[in-house]
């Protein structure tokens, strides 16, 4: 019977499809890499996968562990579903900015989810990174991954992510385009490929409001503020982000992001999340300089998690977006009338 144990091994091997309707005006060649088709729903089932093995190889991980961390939601479902694969209590941390459907999910699995305020300094008691040091600090037999601080993070891209990525492409890839958050992904990723291929960029993909672009390109650290696409920057430089792997960063602001994103959903037909909008936006900016090139875009998480945000139009229009409606309903009207 060709059957997986559980379900945690389905996790990776997912699809890459190239871009049709949204590469039709850009130089290069468009793949998106659709890590939300992991079974958890998003490419952070793979470092969750990576840690729990190196855990368990190490005697680290026992049927006593209580798995504590701080997440956006993505890593906290996949530490939720395996936790209940496990039969494992997990207690996750967010920020409050973050979807109900994240928190839902995670709950559904049967974790607990302490919301923390957004707009707190990292260091702050309150923030969700301190808040999960400290329930880690309080609960006996309990794991604190660190996810941002973890270079498991890395190497879990590195052993999965990456040679996937250089498979599918027959070798054949020239620009990889990516988010960053924890910068595990873009880092694993990004020096596997570039094992493979040194003339290989690896760029990211930046939200106004995080710190890493400043970083990057001046050296010094840029005041942080809040932004709406979620899972992507961050307010404090992390230990998981490889900066000798990335060519360039790119900025991009919410409303690129989500408009990207949602454009991806009506002309591709792919479900995805606000920063697989930012990611391929960034794709766009960059595709000039590569012309006849292959570039991939590694899309993290489903649109499943932003049903009540950015996909919800009421939701667009009390957030100030209305512009990107406006521009919806041009395209629409556009086909119309070439249909007329």
């Amino acid at each position: 019977m060709k059957v997986y144990e559980s379900i945690i091994d389905a996790i990776g091997h997912t699809p890459m499809v190239r871009l049709d309707r949204m590469a039709a005006d850009c130089p290069a060649n468009l793949f998106a890499k659709l890590e939300f088709m992991n079974p958890g729903g998003s490419v952070k089932d793979r470092l969750v996968k990576y840690l729990v093995a190196e855990m368990e190889r190490s005697g680290e991980l026992t049927d006593r562990s209580v798995l504590v961390e701080n997440s956006s939601g993505n890593t906290g479902a996949a530490l939720s579903m395996i936790a209940a694969v496990r039969g494992l209590r997990c207690i996750v941390t967010i920020p409050d900015k973050m979807s109900r459907e994240k928190i839902s999910r995670m709950r559904a699995f049967g974790t607990e989810v302490v919301v923390a305020p957004t707009q707190v300094d990292a260091d702050d008691p309150r923030s969700y990174y301190s808040m999960a040091r400290s329930i880690a600090e309080s609960i006996p037999d309990a794991i604190y991954p660190d996810q941002y601080n973890n270079p498991l993070n890395a190497l879990a891209h590195y052993a999965s992510t990456g040679p996937e990525i250089w498979d599918q492409t027959d070798g054949k890839i020239d620009v990889f385009v990516c988010g960053m958050g924890t910068g595990g992904t873009i880092s694993g990723v990004g020096r596997y490929l570039k094992e493979k291929n040194p003339a290989i960029q690896v760029i990211g993909a930046d939200p106004y409001g995080s710190v890493f672009y400043n970083y990057f390109h001046h050296g010094r650290l840029s005041t942080p503020h809040t932004y709406q696409v979620e899972g992507i920057g961050e307010d404090y430089l992390v230990k998981a982000l490889d900066y000798s792997v990335i060519d360039d960063m790119v900025q991009v602001n919410d409303r690129d992001s989500f408009a990207c994103a949602r454009r991806l959903v009506r002309e591709e037909g792919i479900l995805c999340g606000g920063s697989s909008g930012s990611a391929l936006w960034v794709a766009h900016q960059v595709a000039p300089r590569f012309p006849g090139k292959n570039i991939v875009v590694l899309l993290p998480d489903s649109g499943n998690m932003y049903l009540s945000k950015f996909l919800d139009d009421d939701w667009m229009r009390s957030n100030g977006h209305e512009g990107v409606l406006q521009a919806d309903a041009r395209t629409v009207g556009d086909l119309a009338e070439a249909q007329s």
